[in-house]
């Protein structure tokens, strides 16, 4: 049997919401190839090309209802989805996220909603679905792909970091800088007292850059 009959076809969904400021596009896919992952923006289309696990393209063109900042565009791939989120150039209400060719300009009245961090509560891509549910069944997903090796590391880094208090910041900040990368310390009345020597690896030998 060939490989590729034997492969499953990667299903692509597509959902959107918005809030005053920003439309968000989520495309459900998992574990799309990162470095093969192209959107491109222009001030009324998005441009998607995806590269599945199972080896085939996904390329689509969205025709927006409405006007977007290409430069305030941006987009983020995760292993259960890629998040896409355009900047609404007018405080307009989406009726639709494509356009129809009868799109109305429906004011937002200032102050009548609020910008949260999720989907709002009026009418969006399809009448009466539940985003809070798929919100948390996203959420869900993304828990269950632990980061191995490297990446678990930076993300461990990351915790720490964010977590800590301005010490903690400062001794990690000058540990790594002084050291160049080879020594991280959160302890900043060690770190504080003298210039952080390089460490380099056992077995391995530092040495300075002749320009």
């Amino acid at each position: 049997m060939d490989d590729t009959e034997s492969k499953p076809q990667v299903t692509v969904k597509y959902d959107w919401y918005q809030t005053e400021a920003n439309v968000v596009i989520t495309i459900l896919a998992k574990n799309v190839v990162k470095d093969k992952t192209r959107i491109a923006f222009d001030p009324q289309t998005v441009s998607v090309q995806l590269t599945l696990p199972d080896d085939n393209e996904h390329v689509r063109k969205l025709n927006l209802a409405h006007i977007v900042d290409p430069a305030q565009c941006s987009y983020v791939v995760s292993a259960a989805k890629v998040e896409v989120k355009l900047k609404k150039v007018d405080g307009i209400r989406w009726a639709s996220l494509e356009s129809t060719g009868e799109e109305t300009l429906k004011q937002i009245p200032q102050g009548a909603t609020s910008v949260t961090s999720g989907p709002p509560s009026y009418p969006t891509s399809k009448p009466g679905r539940d985003w809070s549910a798929i919100e948390r069944e996203i959420r869900e997903q993304e828990a269950k792909e632990k980061p191995v090796g490297e990446e678990a590391l930076n993300k461990l880094f990351q915790d720490i970091y964010g977590k800590g208090d301005d010490n903690v910041k400062k001794a990690m900040n000058k540990s790594y800088m002084e050291s160049g990368g080879t020594v991280l310390s959160t302890n900043w009345t060690e770190i504080a007292k003298e210039r952080v020597e390089v460490k380099p690896p056992d077995g391995m030998e530092f040495k300075k850059w002749d320009a």
